[in-house]
């Protein structure tokens, strides 16, 4: 019997230093898509050199853009990789391992979260880090919500059991300042899903979401175990949803509505 054919798909914008690698992690699939938004570097160049299939464009929602490379694929089976991810030798035999006997729809993958060249294993929650993500699926069994940052998924079958070998090793942030520069474009984006969905909520909700999740970080997450990255990481989490309102709010005019304020949600 044919084995199931493997696609990855790689979305990138501007990422012809990170990409290389990347590319050369995904290697084994049997073919490789790369999205390309708005790129202006080497990108493009790179990957067709390594023999990936590019599709450029310009999408402003993340959803669109992911669907645009789930689309394109042609493998039964897609694994999702971005440019700041690398697919771990024992990840990638699992897959393979899993894509030849699954019966069910889409599987989560683990993830090994660095910033810089510290591991940091505990602490990730909400919307600004997972320890684990849905992204091998069936082609056809998944689509992405249009929203700017961490849409949400619509799924066709039932989720399969969690791979737990190997890992895609994201090379999340660079150091601490690089998290807080993600922290603010985060932000930004989730202010403009905000202020399009017509509800961005109150102050005393996000207030609640603050304690909440730096709560689920630190504690539900044993964040305590990084020492003061623990911290820094509880607090990013929780000032996430808070500074996405604060955004809405104060600044509209930054995130897509006019500056009058007129008929502002709470």
């Amino acid at each position: 019997m044919t084995s199931p054919r493997l696609s990855a798909l790689i979305v990138a914008r501007n990422e012809q230093q990170r990409l290389p690698d990347c590319l050369a992690s995904c290697a084994f699939a049997d073919e490789v898509v790369v999205v390309l938004d708005r790129s202006t570097d080497a990108s493009a160049e790179i990957a067709r050199a390594a023999g990936s299939r590019v599709i450029e464009g310009a999408w402003e929602l993340e959803g669109d853009r992911r669907n645009t490379g789930l689309d394109a694929c042609t493998g039964d089976w897609i694994l999702e990789v971005d440019a700041d991810e690398r697919v771990s030798p024992d990840l990638a035999v699992a897959i393979r391992r899993v894509i030849n006997s699954s019966s069910h729809a889409w599987h989560q993958v683990p993830v090994d979260n660095y910033v810089g060249r510290r591991l940091v294993k505990h602490g990730w929650a909400g919307s600004f880090g997972t320890t684990s993500v849905p992204r091998l699926s069936r082609r056809g069994a998944k689509r992405w919500r249009a929203q700017r940052v961490h849409p949400g998924l619509d799924w066709i079958g039932k989720e399969g059991p969690r791979i737990t070998e190997g890992a895609l090793v994201h090379l999340v942030d660079r150091d601490i300042s690089d998290m807080l520069r993600r922290l603010d474009k985060y932000s930004s984006a989730k202010a403009a899903d905000l202020i399009a969905s017509g509800d961005i909520g109150s102050m005393a909700g996000s207030l609640r979401r603050f304690g909440s999740r730096a709560f689920k970080s630190y504690v539900s997450r044993k964040g305590y175990k990084e020492g003061a990255f623990g911290v820094l990481l509880a607090f990013c989490t929780g000032a996430f949803p808070l500074l996405s309102y604060l955004k809405a709010r104060l600044e509209p005019e930054k995130h897509g509505r006019a500056p009058s304020g007129e008929g502002l949600p709470r």
